[in-house]
């Protein structure tokens, strides 16, 4: 019932049986968002609106590490996204990515590493805007 309930309200698939640590939140209520029922997400992550976290046809399951920030759209499929990792808006990403970078892109791929602002905005969740050259996030429904 649980389940209806959520996709009625937000048109939203979030799984009782996905693995989200402690922390992680969705903006926006989770609108539109979708999480495999096997995926294994970190603590601290911030999930955007309209966000699939998906698997893949070989099989493999999606895995989040810690502090990461995943923009509104992207895609995440079959794959492992390390920890204080951003993801940007509208990405797909389909390979395993490493820590402490932001990837983006169709497919997605490093753009850099992050910076010392980022890693504290990431650690601690706090929303902040760090400029034209860098990613903003909106504030969550806390």
């Amino acid at each position: 019932m649980f389940y209806y309930i959520i996709f009625l309200l937000f048109n939203s698939v979030i799984p009782a049986t996905a693995k989200i640590g402690d922390n992680s939140r969705c903006n926006y209520g989770g609108i539109g968002v979708v999480i495999h029922p096997k995926a294994t997400i970190g603590k601290n992550v911030i999930i955007g609106t309209n966000v699939t976290i998906g698997g893949n046809f070989n099989g493999k399951r999606p895995v989040i590490g810690d502090n990461v920030y995943i923009s509104t759209g992207a895609k995440i499929l079959g794959c492992s996204i390390g920890s204080n990792v951003i993801v940007g808006a509208n990405s797909v990403v389909v390979k395993d990515v490493g820590d402490n970078v932001v990837v983006a892109g169709i497919p997605a791929k490093v753009i850099r590493t992050i910076n010392m602002e980022e890693k504290k905005f990431l650690l601690k969740g706090e929303i902040r805007d760090f400029g034209e050259d860098s990613i903003s996030a909106s504030r969550p429904l806390n």
